[in-house]
């Protein structure tokens, strides 16, 4: 038996949008600073999104199955939780049955993260903790849970007064804000159905300029004013007023 940290942020349960990556679970990318998920864009067969430099982000993660998972996740070549090179064999977040989290940072503790954010790969924490070879990627390493064998028990009546459908405590929610904030997680029991990851989920980040550069993106940013156009329309459309 191996123990993982149960996620840290429970949110709503959402349905995938446009710019989820994943089979068992979604991946997205949320810019804190613009409010808004980055685009994803397939090319030859892999994923990117541009991120803009000093951008503070997440990682939303939804478990699209009606068991738990394990997603053991890593940017940059590090995992998020233990700061070790990333692999993943490591710990990761638990995810119950179509829940959803997001990482918001580095976990520095059980209940505090430092919040990730876009930076020059010099100044970025797999750079300064003497690891630069992977930066630009963000990897999610999926693993299903072993099946548990049900205990066959008689069947009883309950009490008249015992309580009807007692609920287990969920996780508190905490935000702070800059590079520290409150993100409470604690430990539960996970043991994987394989050593082999289910599914491994990794979408890779750069500028918009370089991305455009190496035929990604459209070369004009998306925030950017279009050129003008001296002859936008083919035909002359109705009056509207």
């Amino acid at each position: 038996m191996w123990k993982f940290l149960v996620g840290a942020v429970l949110a709503s349960l959402l349905s995938s949008s446009a710019w989820a990556v994943g089979r068992w679970v979604d991946v997205e990318v949320y810019d804190r600073r613009e409010g808004r998920y980055l685009p994803v864009y397939p090319h030859q067969g892999r994923y990117y999104l541009a991120g803009r430099a000093g951008a503070e982000y997440e990682i939303v993660l939804r478990n699209r199955s009606a068991e738990r998972i394990l997603a053991v996740t890593s940017v940059d070549g590090v995992n998020v939780i233990s700061g070790e090179t990333a692999a993943p064999a490591q710990t990761g977040y638990v995810l119950e049955p179509y829940a959803s989290m997001s990482v918001k940072g580095w976990r520095k503790s059980m209940h505090e993260t430092a919040s990730f954010y876009f930076t020059e790969p010099r100044h970025s924490y797999a750079a300064r903790t003497d690891r630069p070879f992977d930066v630009g990627v963000i990897g999610v390493a999926v693993f299903r849970e072993r099946a548990r064998p049900v205990p066959y028990a008689p069947y009883r009546m309950a009490p008249k007064d015992a309580p009807a459908g007692a609920m287990e405590k969920q996780e508190k929610l905490g935000t702070g804000h800059g590079r520290r904030e409150e993100s409470y997680a604690e430990h539960t029991r996970f043991e994987r159905a394989s050593a082999t990851p289910d599914e491994i989920v990794v979408v890779e980040y750069d500028s918009w300029a370089n991305l455009a550069a190496r035929g990604i993106v459209p070369r004009r940013h998306y925030g950017e004013r279009p050129e003008p156009r001296p002859f936008p329309q083919q035909f002359a459309p109705d009056p509207w007023r």
